[in-house]
């Protein structure tokens, strides 16, 4: 690959630290990967499109119609912003299986001292 052995191996601690059962935010770059990585939930990821055999998180990912993770440098936040159709899941749904993973882009983005803002149906959480 031609990459130096210390970038491949922070790359490495970043990959094996994004686990939300297990990681942990250990550099800029695994605080990064923890905030893209924890954030992709949308109906795109969903392949089948049979609702009557969804599960939790089939249903949770189809019921959001929109998803945006903005960084803003301005007031040192990083922004996700979600639209969940209600008549497909409640949001309580979203965070009986995304609360760890809330909670780990919380901890991530204070690692980079700013703050993870939640917003789902024009409603600020975090």
């Amino acid at each position: 690959m031609g990459m130096d052995v210390k970038d491949r191996t922070e790359i490495m601690s970043a990959i094996g630290n994004h686990d939300e059962k297990t990681g942990t935010a250990v550099s800029d770059i695994s605080a990064a990967l923890i905030l893209a990585d924890k954030s992709d939930v949308h109906r795109d990821r969903v392949v089948n499109k049979n609702m009557a055999t969804f599960d939790i998180h089939d249903r949770v990912n189809y019921a959001v119609t929109n998803a945006e993770l903005t960084i803003n440098n301005k007031e040192k936040k990083v922004i996700l912003d979600l639209s969940i159709d209600n008549n497909i899941c409640p949001v309580l749904d979203y965070f009986e299986i995304f609360m760890d993973r809330t909670m780990m882009s919380k901890y991530a983005a204070k690692y980079l001292q700013i703050w993870f803002e939640l917003i789902i149906n024009d409603t600020r959480l975090l």
